[in-house]
């Protein structure tokens, strides 16, 4: 198969000729994304804003210079994302949108309307037939999936139930209803270990199914109520609670590859990837805290392959940090499963040439 390419920007910087502004217009361009915006699209550019009490999401200025170039391009850019499933300050779209401008992501920075595409209460809903292993349809936001054409920027970083999470859990989640990300959390069921629980109710009051109780001071989850979110194993503050996969992990992987490729299943040739290697943090953005990062700050990737972007990215920080920092931090989780699936199911290709803007030559 021919070789996918991934270009990359590192983070130096000597003049404003080549500062972080100049060099994402230049991904943008040697990318190519603008033969994937006609005249007048609209056009979605799926992002993260994230959780309040977060840092580390992406910069609005540097979504703000994308947002230009798509306008350049001729398109009608619009910033977007979906209500979360756990309970938070994105749950709702007016909540959401008050999170997302308090981030920065005001219209008088980023030069770009917010519009929540899963509506106020996570109603706006398109089903997407696929007709693939685990799912026939997926339940993607409407105003993602009317749109014409889409940027997806994301923030590559870790996540405790996917090993990491970059383009692949950014279209999946991301683009998903809420009962679509109920369904790619169905086979996920946390277990309390009394041993460790300190008695905190942390997770009793974040719980949005009401399906955690205190017995003994000690918590408990009742796996019948409970719908899966994982968002009481990222508020434990002594990792008490951990995943007990009904099924092999690599299910709940396989069902966020069905989702993202139902995510951009009616855009073929109309999408395009940026990846930001930086500020790798442990977990996901949706944490309303920020940890400290795991690797170092690497650069900034964008290909119209997210299998090979995604596939860069990881490669790129192994290689940085010696290791697989993402298996250390979430032992027993193989991230890699959702690039081999997406690569299976047709969405891209593993193998890839990474060129630096800069100097034109491959890096590997």
């Amino acid at each position: 198969m021919e070789k996918s390419k991934v270009y990359f920007s590192d983070l130096y910087a000597t003049s404003k000729n080549n500062n972080m502004s100049a060099n994402l217009k230049k991904l943008f361009d040697k990318a190519g994304f603008s033969d994937i915006i006609s005249e007048n699209d609209q056009v979605a550019v799926k992002l993260h804003f994230g959780e309040k009490g977060n840092v580390t999401f992406l910069n609005p200025v540097n979504v703000r210079q994308i947002v230009d170039k798509i306008k350049e391009s001729g398109g009608k850019p619009f910033l977007t994302d979906t209500n979360t499933l756990y309970s938070g300050s994105r749950t709702n779209c007016v909540d959401h949108i008050q999170t997302a401008i308090e981030n920065g992501f005001a219209y008088s920075v980023v030069g770009a309307p917010i519009i929540i595409a899963d509506g106020m209460y996570s109603r706006n809903s398109e089903n997407v037939e696929i007709n693939k292993k685990h799912f026939k349809e997926v339940k993607i936001g409407g105003e993602i999936y009317n749109s014409d054409s889409m940027i997806v920027i994301s923030h590559f970083k870790g996540h405790e139930m996917a090993g990491f999470g970059g383009v692949m859990k950014n279209l999946a989640m991301g683009c998903a209803t809420a009962p679509g990300k109920q369904m790619q959390h169905s086979d996920i069921k946390p277990q309390v270990d009394p041993e460790k629980c300190i008695g905190c109710r942390k997770c009793v009051s974040i719980c949005q199914t009401k399906a955690i109780s205190m017995v003994e001071k000690k918590a408990v989850i009742d796996s019948q109520v409970c719908y899966g979110c994982g968002e009481c194993i990222v508020v434990c503050p002594v990792r008490a609670i951990s995943d007990q996969w009904a099924t092999d992990s690599n299910i709940f992987l396989e069902k966020m590859a069905e989702y993202a490729y139902g995510a951009v299943s009616n855009k073929k040739g109309k999408v395009g990837y940026i990846t930001f290697v930086m500020n790798i943090t442990p977990l996901c953005d949706c944490a309303g805290w920020s940890g400290r990062p795991i690797a170092n700050d690497i650069g900034v990737l964008a290909s119209k392959d997210p299998v090979a972007l995604e596939r860069a990215c990881l490669d790129l920080i192994t290689e940085s940090a010696g290791k697989d920092v993402f298996k250390e931090a979430h032992s027993g989780v193989n991230g890699d499963a959702i690039i081999d699936y997406a690569e299976e199911m047709g969405m891209g290709t593993q193998s890839y040439e990474l060129i630096n803007i800069h100097t034109g030559k491959n890096i590997f």
